[in-house]
């Protein structure tokens, strides 16, 4: 019998892939993860189809269609006022979670440490450990999920590396502060500490609040990987395109991985979205829409007995089950599909040590008739 040594020992199944399949196997409503389940724009899907037929179907460039980068240039500096030179500080990505493994595994070496705010996305601390790494995690705590910044210092030590944000965040909804970004900037001053910031919901900001990237604050924009995803903003996560913006000397490390793992990406539905987006009408809309759809499922959870949290950006709404069961929220979970129908995700599987609140997530860009429907069942519970 093979002998063989896993890198991962503790890693199983995502939690977002058991519940979907839970989720189907008991033909309940899938509120679990985070992808519509409503069409994208038909005028986008022509002109993927277009570029097929204008013979954009063989590798594009290793970093990105120059169309495409250029594009994404011109979209950054049109809603932040940054510039990023599109041929040495951009480059296009098979989805978000690739460029965020690329950013570690270009600058992560054996005994790095990275300090992430858990709840976390979940492929942040496995990847660190893969490649060496030590994750140092800070908890956060509902209702607010606020960062103590003094208490962020005390993680520090001569080995910190790099220090992983996530704004809007998965799976809270909480968005970081002009003040949050301050406290960073004093706390990192005078060190050589990186930043990977997945922003990949920065469209999904609501109550007429902005969007704070650090490409906004030339001290952290010096030091910082930014993850952002077209699957989100065009309602297509199944394509698995996104991007990365970095200064050009950590993009030239970026690059050197990325060209060994998966060196290009779908070449005709870059051209496709870089026509799409040259009108930005074609995005700037996506707060209003899905406000809208946060307001409307908050206002048909009011009459059940689960506590909304706060909700200030993603597609992501968090509720306490306190006042209905003290059972684990994995239990709990488990049996709202099984009894009521309703996939959701427990927030303990964002806790490497698996903290439980008693809250679970739901995700809320679904269709209104899917959100009144599962809402139906939850007031049941």
């Amino acid at each position: 019998m093979l002998n063989i040594q896993s890198k991962l020992p503790g890693v199983g199944t995502t939690i977002f892939s058991v519940m979907s399949k839970l989720a189907a196997e008991h033909n309940a409503i899938n509120l679990s993860q985070g992808f519509p389940d409503y069409a994208c724009d038909p005028k986008l899907v022509e002109l993927v189809n277009k570029a097929m037929k204008d013979g954009f179907n063989q590798y594009a460039p290793m970093p990105g269609a120059n169309f495409l980068k250029e594009t994404i240039a011109e979209k950054v500096e049109k809603l932040y006022n940054i510039k990023y030179n599109p041929e040495t500080e951009i480059t296009v990505t098979a989805g978000g979670t690739q460029a965020i493994f690329t950013a570690l595994a270009a600058i992560i070496n054996a005994g790095d440490e990275v300090i992430i705010f858990e709840p976390a996305y979940d492929s942040y601390a496995p990847t660190v450990k893969l490649l060496g790494g030590l994750v140092k995690t800070y908890e956060l705590a509902p209702p607010a999920y606020g960062i103590d910044w003094d208490m962020v210092k005390k993680l520090f030590t001569a080995k910190t590396r790099m220090i992983i944000l996530n704004t809007p965040q998965n799976p809270t909804g909480s968005i970081l502060s002009s003040d949050d970004m301050q406290s960073l900037i004093k706390l990192i001053s005078g060190t050589d500490i990186l930043i990977l910031s997945d922003e990949v919901y920065e469209h999904l900001i609501y109550d007429e609040q902005k969007h704070q990237s650090v490409m906004l604050y030339p001290e952290l924009k010096q030091r910082s990987f930014i993850v952002a995803s077209f699957g989100k903003l065009l309602h297509a996560t199944g394509w698995k395109l996104g991007y990365c913006l970095a200064p050009e000397k950590l993009m030239k490390e970026f690059r050197k991985v990325h060209q060994f793992n998966v060196f290009s990406v779908n070449s005709p539905m870059q051209q496709a979205i870089a026509e799409y987006i040259k009108e930005p009408k074609n995005y700037t809309g996506l707060a209003s829409f899905f406000q809208q759809k946060r307001d409307y499922f908050r206002d048909l959870l009011a009459e059940s007995r689960f506590k909304l949290l706060p909700c200030n950006g993603s597609y992501f709404q968090c509720a306490s089950y306190s006042d209905i069961s003290d059972e684990k929220d994995t239990d709990f979970s488990m049996r709202l599909i099984k009894e009521f129908g309703v996939a959701t995700i427990p927030v303990s599987a964002f806790y490497q040590k698996s903290t439980d609140h008693k809250i679970i997530r739901f995700c809320f860009a679904k269709e209104n008739a899917t959100l009144a429907q599962a809402a139906e069942k939850l007031k049941n519970v």
